[in-house]
């Protein structure tokens, strides 16, 4: 096996492991909606999932054992992701946060930062930011 085959081996179990947590949060409060099924949907074709991957993965996301990412933006698309996913019925529960808390952990965040990344994205997705916040957004390159 080359090592450009081996690359992207690990990126397809990479994808899929990342598409398995989005759907974990789908799921996390019972049936898909119709919302959550079309951003399933969406994020099966940007990370290259085959539909048969899609349909085993819709059975059972547990089975797919998550894995590490070493780059910050890397984590951070994920955690966004997670949280498009998360709002996607416009609510956040308990059970979804500490989810997305074990998440932010697996993939690399200390206890501290994952309280943080998920406080100020909750804010973010809600659009419950002050007007510093709302400035630095607008005004950022």
């Amino acid at each position: 096996m080359s090592i450009s085959e081996i690359y992207e081996s690990g990126i397809k179990k990479s994808n899929l492991a990342h598409f398995a947590s989005i759907a974990n949060m789908a799921f996390i409060d019972g049936e898909l909606n119709d919302e959550e099924k079309e951003l399933l949907s969406k994020f099966a074709d940007k990370l290259n999932i085959s539909e048969e991957q899609y349909s085993e993965v819709i059975k059972n996301p547990k089975q797919y054992a998550l894995v590490a990412v070493s780059s910050k933006e890397e984590r951070l698309q994920h955690l966004f992701d997670l949280f498009k996913m998360i709002f996607a019925d416009h609510f956040v529960d308990p059970q979804e946060i500490k989810l997305i808390h074990k998440y932010a952990i697996g993939l690399g965040c200390s206890e501290e930062r994952a309280l943080e990344l998920i406080k100020k994205s909750i804010r973010i997705f809600q659009g419950k930011f002050d007007f510093e916040e709302y400035r630095y957004l607008i005004e950022k390159n």
